[in-house]
């Protein structure tokens, strides 16, 4: 199966910074992916992990400072990071411009009503605990963590 997104046909979630790419029912089962632009100062996502999917970050431009388990990182234009399942982790543009990164889960459930349902919450169209109480249909179970906390 052969899956071929267009830059001008991907779905674009503005106040979230998502743009989505491919799902799980579009590569047959195999991963799911999305691109995002984070602004400086705004956090991209808090401390999570997911249970059956493991996740990777390819930073595009700009910095991201990723919390990985209770380590921060930070990573630059060109960089790659694996995180596995069960692996707590968050992320944030890092310094004065944009970060853009490409995102691809392995083994992921279907994605994309979840990022849907976070341009709603963003927007204010529908409250936050409705996103937390999707922890097991999207399998994004939030995590408390110092280390982010404190950073």
């Amino acid at each position: 199966m052969t899956v071929l997104i267009r830059a001008a046909e991907a779905e674009s979630l503005s106040a979230s910074g998502v743009t989505l790419l491919a799902d799980v029912p579009d590569t047959d089962g195999h991963l799911t992916s999305h691109r995002s632009i984070f602004q400086p100062g705004k956090e991209g996502a808090p401390p999570h992990l997911h249970r059956e999917a493991a996740e990777l970050f390819f930073v595009l431009s700009g910095s991201l400072r990723v919390l990985t388990g209770e380590k921060l990182i930070e990573l630059h234009q060109g960089d790659f990071l694996h995180v596995q399942p069960n692996t707590a982790h968050a992320f944030e543009a890092a310094g004065d411009e944009p970060a853009e990164v490409l995102f691809v889960l392995t083994q992921a459930k279907p994605r994309f009503g979840y990022y849907r349902l976070l341009e709603r919450a963003y927007r204010g169209e529908t409250d936050w605990s409705e996103v937390a109480k999707t922890s097991d249909l999207y399998d994004n179970h939030y995590v408390e963590s110092p280390t982010w906390q404190n950073r």
